[in-house]
């Protein structure tokens, strides 16, 4: 067979088969057109799950009549002009290829009136028949692009699509990742004449809220609390859901960065990293963020579908995150919980990071921990973390008289015990309860990791030391990381061109696989260019240690102990869930009280 070049149609087919995957594809491409042209508001109009009819109108810039040709013409664009211009795009699309595209596998017909023009303009084209000529329409300022019939004459691509709800279901996710990473566009959405989504422009706090609510959910954004930080020439803001808000799925995990979608695997990984502590096994966090960076140093060109981009300095970006969402949970504490407003700053406050000095002895008290002691041992040791008796509870100093009108301490006073599991206590709003284990779990967890950062890690020297073979890239990582490894208490020598030596290691991890863990840092230092899997596993062994040092079921406290107790939760870092990521207290208002007993009926 002899080389041939391939005529346009088959040539824009054949990038269809790249941009367009389903009617979703087909509005992601269309709305982030509009987008582009400064559109303040979008209606999209939908039949039969978009394979009959997908329309998008906006009142953006508008086409000039000469410019439509081009417009529906492979690779011609209005957003880059030259071979720089890569190394800096802020607009979501820009190859050029997608109307010619997904004209060549539809009836499309696009119309337009430019700002100053008399009178709008438009033309067709479809997958067989040519384009036609540009004629003369009435529209108002914008565009409208119709798509009709989508894969009708590729009929194999047909088949593979789904049922009509199933289609439009991914088309509406679409529209719901649109809508929430521009506030100040309004979008309207009908399906098959129904309106199903009328989204006003939102300009401020409470109308952003508003419009996340529609599209998240009330649950969410009532268990979300908004941050904002910027470091390094990175700005990460938006809302992250506590905890105790988690899904089964990563469905409500929406991550944009310059206003555009993407799913990335860097960015999940740090996300991950950051609710590791604080979340159920098992359970995905919940989050709606915005990363805003310098265009040069992200390449959104990584993708045909621009649905992943790669960073200049992918180790920063991972840190970054990391530490910013890590701190902001870790900032969270009952008051915040309680109250929507004030949001929570993203610096510390006074006391956040040391849960060890939480006021009086008793329970705020506590001795330092050897790292390096036996496990068994250690417990044993850190059964002094439980309840002090009622004689010296009386010498903390902490108010044990309840009164509603005190809003100081945030989970109130103790005024019962539950079965010797839980607290009852009263604050300004009402019941709450309180899951004691799980609460001194977390309270000595982070006492020990405290305690375990002001030390350091200790190391112990292997008997026999332990050589690997690994990659030349895996030794050349090993060596060129070896103060980190020390940091974390390894010792790694290169031994060779594809090998090297552990000599020491965390004493807490003497009973671990210290060869699968070193193997498994070393995978993540060249995927993410950071790993915090030693930390994890040290913080593995203080999670048990704290839960064997933790107060038992049937301890009997005295109220004065119980409110010692409630007073270190509202003082620690992630009070709000156990080690294990279950919530340690939940609160009842007056008013859900009352219509359990049908009061003020």
């Amino acid at each position: 067979m002899r080389i041939q070049t391939l005529s346009p149609a088959l040539v824009n087919q054949i990038a269809a088969g790249e941009v367009v995957e389903r009617p979703a594809s087909v509005v992601k491409e269309l709305l982030e057109n509009s987008l582009d042209a400064d559109a303040t508001n979008i209606v999209i109009d939908i039949e039969q799950g978009g394979t009959r009819l997908i329309r998008v109108r906006d009142n953006g810039h508008g086409i000039v009549p000469d410019d439509l040709p081009l417009a529906l013409s492979q690779h011609a664009t209005s957003k880059i002009f030259e071979p720089d211009d890569l190394e800096r795009i802020t607009s979501l699309g820009f190859r050029g290829e997608a109307l010619p595209s997904i004209g060549s596998i539809s009836r499309l017909v696009l119309s337009s009136k430019a700002r100053g023009e008399d009178a709008g303009w438009s033309m067709k084209v479809d997958g067989i028949n040519p384009a036609s000529d540009v004629h003369p329409v009435a529209h108002n300022q914008g565009t409208t692009v119709e798509v009709r019939d989508l894969f009708y004459n590729t009929p194999a691509r047909r088949k593979f699509l789904r049922t009509e709800k199933t289609e439009y279901s991914h088309l509406e996710a679409v529209v719901k990742r649109v809508a929430l990473s521009r506030y100040e566009v309004g979008i309207e959405l009908s399906h098959n004449q129904r309106s199903i989504l009328k989204l006003l422009p939102a300009v401020d706090q409470v109308s952003r809220e508003r419009r996340i609510a529609a599209l998240c959910g009330n649950a969410f954004i009532d268990s979300a609390f908004s941050i904002e930080h910027e470091a390094a020439g990175l700005r990460l803001w938006g809302w992250v859901a506590r905890p105790t808000f988690s899904r089964s799925q990563a469905d409500m995990q929406y991550f944009f960065v310059n206003g555009r979608m993407v799913r990335d695997k860097l960015l999940s990984h740090a996300v991950r990293q950051a609710y590791a502590d604080v979340l159920y096994h098992g359970r995905q966090a919940a989050f709606v963020l915005y990363l805003e960076l310098d265009p040069k140093r992200v390449d959104v060109n990584a993708h045909p579908a621009k649905h992943e981009v790669r960073f200049r300095d992918g180790s920063l970006v991972h840190d970054f995150l990391y530490r910013t969402l890590h701190q902001a949970l870790a900032d969270q504490r009952p008051a915040d919980q309680l109250s929507a407003s004030p949001r929570p700053s993203m610096s510390p406050t006074p006391g956040s990071m040391s849960a060890g000095n939480t006021g009086g002895a008793g329970w705020g008290s506590r001795p330092a921990v050897n790292s390096a002691l036996d496990l068994r041992e250690t417990s044993e040791a850190y059964q002094s973390l439980v309840a002090p008796s009622l004689a010296e509870a009386q010498h903390t100093g902490v108010p044990n008289t309840p009164s509603t009108e005190d809003e100081q301490f945030p989970l109130g006073f103790a005024i019962a015990q539950l079965h010797g599991i839980y607290i009852l206590a009263q604050n300004h709003a009402g019941l709450v309860v309180v899951d004691m284990h799980a609460a001194h779990e977390r309270i000595s967890y982070e006492a020990l990791k405290d305690s375990l950062q002001g030390e350091g890690i200790r190391s112990q020297p292997l008997l026999v030391p332990m050589r690997l073979a690994v990659s030349q890239r895996e030794a050349d990582l090993a060596a060129e990381q070896q103060s980190l490894f020390s940091e974390l208490g390894f010792e790694l020598d290169r031994s060779g061109p594809e090998s090297i030596t552990i000599r020491q290691i965390p004493s807490l991890l003497a009973r671990g696989d210290s060869e699968q863990l070193v193997r498994d840092v070393l995978g993540d230092l060249i995927v993410y260019g950071k790993s915090e899997r030693i930390r994890e596993e040290i913080n593995k062994v203080l999670s048990t240690m704290a839960c064997h040092g933790s107060v038992r079921a049937n301890r009997h406290l005295a109220i004065d102990e119980m409110n010692a107790l409630l007073r270190d939760m509202e003082r620690t870092e992630r009070s709000g869930q156990c080690n294990h990521g279950r919530p340690t207290w939940t609160q009842m208002s007056i008013d859900e009280l009352d219509k359990l007993f049908l009061r003020g009926r």
